[in-house]
């Protein structure tokens, strides 16, 4: 799958590789098989697990769940290698730049694409689908120029974090 359909299906589903709000430590490891580093917040309130470019929030409850999750596209444009990577362990080829106008067009042919609401972040724009409540972050910065990182129009992040949904 190509890294530009991949996030289309995520601004529609919410869900990375199927995991989304609720889903557990067990259920990552099992869709994700990469090397991590886990960082234990403040009074032991949340752990941020962190594979490289995709990063993972989980907070306590009857069992420690994800709370959201980030892929820091950003990270892709200073080199190939972890694209690379991310492509040999789940299948999805992401470009070193991820330019939104052909994310945007990909979201237009899939079935069900949810409305999106803009909001301006200074430098960026938020481009955020509130039936999976999911954002994506673009650069808005007409100076800045692709190369070792984010060029104008392409996406820096995407996100999801969400306070109200359940598994």
């Amino acid at each position: 799958m190509t890294g530009i359909a991949f996030l289309a299906s995520l601004l529609r589903t919410g869900r990375l590789h199927g995991i989304g709000i609720g889903s557990t430590f067990g259920e990552v490891d099992r869709a994700i098989h990469h090397r991590f580093a886990d960082v234990i917040g403040e009074g032991g309130r949340s752990v941020h697990r962190d594979y490289g470019f995709v990063e993972f929030c989980f907070g306590p409850g009857d069992e420690w769940a994800v709370s959201g999750w980030s892929l820091e596209l950003h990270r892709l444009a200073s080199g190939h290698d972890t694209a690379k990577e991310w492509a040999r362990i789940t299948g999805v080829e992401f470009p070193r730049h991820s330019a939104w106008p052909d994310v945007r067009d990909e979201l237009a042919r899939v079935p069900g694409a949810p409305e999106l609401t803009v909001t301006d972040q200074g430098g960026f724009l938020e481009y955020r689908a509130a039936a999976s409540e999911v954002s994506v972050i673009v650069v808005d910065d007409e100076e800045e120029q692709r190369g070792y990182h984010a060029g104008h129009g392409d996406v820096w992040s995407v996100s999801l974090r969400a306070r109200s949904r359940t598994r």
